[in-house]
């Protein structure tokens, strides 16, 4: 098992890979995450762990980044992209954002449902 350096992370993002965001094309979003951290040489600054499910299946492809606590939902290869962009540049990408941690508390954002976890099939 590899023993990562995490002196110089900033940014830790989690990938859903639970069934149904598998079954929405969360293997292609975990690939161009990986990838375009390789291409924005952000090797050293970006670590990705897969998960199983985190029980947001309404939301998904869902992907995680902390240590600022934000979840992102319906993400494709194209969005999860521009997101290792704006960590790699320090940017805030603000593009599909359910969930994120203010004031001790996650909150939702407008248009993300509660309520139970629908399972996708």
């Amino acid at each position: 098992m590899a023993t990562w350096d995490f002196s110089k992370m900033k940014h830790h993002i989690f990938i859903c890979n639970g069934s149904s965001c598998m079954r929405s094309g969360e293997e292609e979003v975990t690939q161009a995450i990986r990838n375009e951290i390789s291409v924005q040489g952000a090797d050293d600054l970006i670590h990705t762990t897969r998960t199983g499910c985190n029980g947001r299946c309404q939301d998904a492809c869902v992907v995680i980044v902390y240590p600022d606590g934000t979840w992102y939902k319906n993400m494709d290869e194209q969005t999860a992209k521009e997101l290792v962009r704006g960590l790699a540049d320090g940017r805030v990408y603000n593009k599909h954002v359910s969930h994120y941690y203010k004031n001790g508390v996650f909150q939702r954002t407008e248009g993300t449902v509660s309520g139970k976890r629908k399972h996708v099939q």
